[in-house]
């Protein structure tokens, strides 16, 4: 009888690696949709190679830079996701693959993470926390890394982060390991981006409404004492190092003013990242006791989305920046349903008709692909001008420039430009990003100058027009009084004062261009002239169409 197993045992047996099975399971499926469904042969997306030459600089020994030679300046933003990607290029790793790699195991994980906190935490059953882990693995997580953001490392964080939380609020008595472990996770996720400071602390309140001040008293301790001190031992070397105490990106983007767009645009991604998960935080205020769970679970998710009130909207990448509540909303929403069912009176029978199995079976997958496919979809409007579902931006005329300007590393070539992300990337020259997230000076002094240009005497001025030589822009105050117009006259106004010559105005409209002037009497000037100019497989960005030289047109 001890060499058998008994029934009971075989039934169990199975069960006791479901979960294992499932989550290998969700590794495949997360694989084979990255496999058949994005694109992972596009360049990095314009503000993601921004951090790439941040990284690029650190890992080979300069600093965290954004010229060789020039003082330190904070642009990144992801500070922790740069850190980690420069010690994988230190490594060995080439550029592309570190920055990608760690994007694609956080997404994974992350996936994992949603999938066992439901189990563990909230007891669901296997097929509702692998449908939820499934609906973000099918998501814009992906598509995060196929643009080279770090976007899926900081989300992966703060689930972790939120998941501890969970379960501090589940624990009767948590332990002291978890105040410890959530602190630490909260500091993780602040250093990976500054906002995730704020996420965290949203956590904590989460902690004191559900458990009330005196449960909490030693979680809020432990979480004060390590941003106090490590939190605080940080921020004092990043204000000593930088020479400011907020990211470069702050300044420029924060301005002082309530950025309404933004909120509004902020919410409107979480609401549409959540889905049909959102019907759950509604039905949550039916009772006094799911209500104080519902409010305790909506305090990080709309604290953190009305927190980019602050900032502009600007390089906000198919919602990124509000993406790390996605998974944090999966893991939530569970509790706040779980007893409906009982509290209505329904009861669930597996049905004896073979008929009325088979209807329920297909009505079941029915909804599940329905579900799917909303967060598949989330993928088609990544940007504004995206062209198709499965390609979230086209081939890019200033990746193929920078890879021509590249032949010319070394020389002590400078490129003033409003388009800082491809081209300083893959050019390796001197940049002088004009519209100052990466430039400390023009960030904090409202805008690039004709004297401040006079420091660098640019060899090629770029920038993203909305005119072309065919439409002339037009120059009057309410034009003057949007920054990025003004910037673009700024640099066209000098280039033309100081005889450079447009080589280039690229567009698929003449109503959107990008415009290249370059510098006559240098070295290479007439050659690099001439090579963009003739440049023929220059593709506009956001439509894949080849571009027309509107220079040549004029002409």
């Amino acid at each position: 009888m001890g060499a058998t197993l008994s029934l009971d045992n075989k039934a169990a047996y199975p069960r006791r690696y479901a979960d294992i099975a499932a989550s290998i399971l969700l590794i495949a499926l997360t694989l084979a949709y990255a496999w058949r469904f994005v694109d992972f042969n596009v360049p990095p997306f314009e503000d993601a190679a921004m951090l790439m030459r941040y990284a690029d600089h650190l890992a080979h020994g300069h600093g965290i830079v954004w010229n060789f030679g020039e003082k330190p300046v904070d642009g990144a933003t992801d500070f922790l996701f740069m850190a980690a990607s420069a010690a994988l290029i230190r490594l060995g790793v080439p550029l592309g693959r570190s920055v990608r790699s760690i994007g694609f195991l956080s997404h994974i994980a992350t996936v994992l993470i949603v999938y066992w906190a439901n189990r563990r935490i909230w007891r669901a059953g296997i097929i509702i926390s692998l449908l939820t882990a499934l609906y973000l693995a099918v998501g814009t997580g992906l598509s995060y890394v196929a643009a080279f953001f770090g976007t899926p490392f900081f989300a992966l964080f703060t689930t972790v982060t939120w998941a501890l939380t969970l379960a501090i609020i589940q624990s009767e008595s948590p332990g002291a390991w978890l105040s410890w472990a959530f602190a630490l996770s909260g500091l993780v996720t602040g250093l990976i981006r500054p906002e995730g400071a704020i996420l965290a602390c949203l956590m904590l309140l989460s902690i004191i409404v559900m458990k009330g001040w005196r449960a909490s008293v030693r979680t809020i301790l432990v979480f004060t004492g390590v941003f106090l001190v490590l939190g605080g031992a940080y921020f004092a070397w990043h204000w000593s190092y930088f020479g400011y105490p907020l990211p470069n990106p702050f300044y420029k983007k924060g301005g002082g003013l309530l950025h309404w767009d933004s909120f509004w645009e902020s919410l409107g991604n979480l609401l549409r990242f959540a889905g049909p998960f959102s019907l759950a935080f509604i039905i949550g205020f039916r009772s006094r006791k799911t209500a104080r769970m519902t409010i305790a679970f909506l305090i990080p998710l709309l604290g953190f989305a009305a927190a980019f009130l602050l900032v502009s909207n600007e390089t906000n990448f198919g919602g990124r920046f509000q993406y790390a509540l996605w998974p944090l909303v999966l893991i939530s929403w569970y509790p706040l349903v779980s007893s409906l069912p009982g509290e209505l009176g329904w009861s669930w029978h597996w049905p004896q008709e073979r008929v009325a199995r088979v209807v329920f079976v297909l009505a079941g997958l029915g909804a599940a692909y329905g579900l799917l496919l909303f967060s598949t979809r989330q993928s088609c409007i990544l940007t504004s001008a995206q062209q198709s579902c499965g390609i979230a931006y086209e081939a890019d005329g200033r990746y193929e420039v920078a890879k021509m300007l590249s032949a010319y590393d070394g020389k002590g070539y400078v490129i003033a430009t409003s388009e800082a992300g491809l081209l300083p990337l893959y050019s390796n020259w001197t940049a002088v990003d004009t519209w100052g997230l990466n430039d400390e000076w023009i960030a904090h002094n409202g805008g690039v100058t004709p004297e401040y240009l006079d420091r660098y005497q640019p060899d090629v001025i770029v920038f993203h027009g909305y005119f072309s030589p065919l439409v002339p822009p037009r120059i009057n105050p309410k034009n003057l009084s949007q920054d990025w117009f003004r910037m673009t006259i700024t640099l066209k106004d000098y280039a033309e004062s100081h005889g450079y010559k447009l080589a280039a105005a690229f567009g698929d409209s003449p109503y959107e261009t990008h415009y290249y002037y370059v510098k006559p009497g240098f070295a290479d000037s007439t050659r690099i002239a001439h090579d963009i100019a003739t440049m023929k497989d220059y593709y506009w960005f956001g439509t894949g169409r080849k571009s027309i030289n509107y220079a040549d047109v004029q002409q």
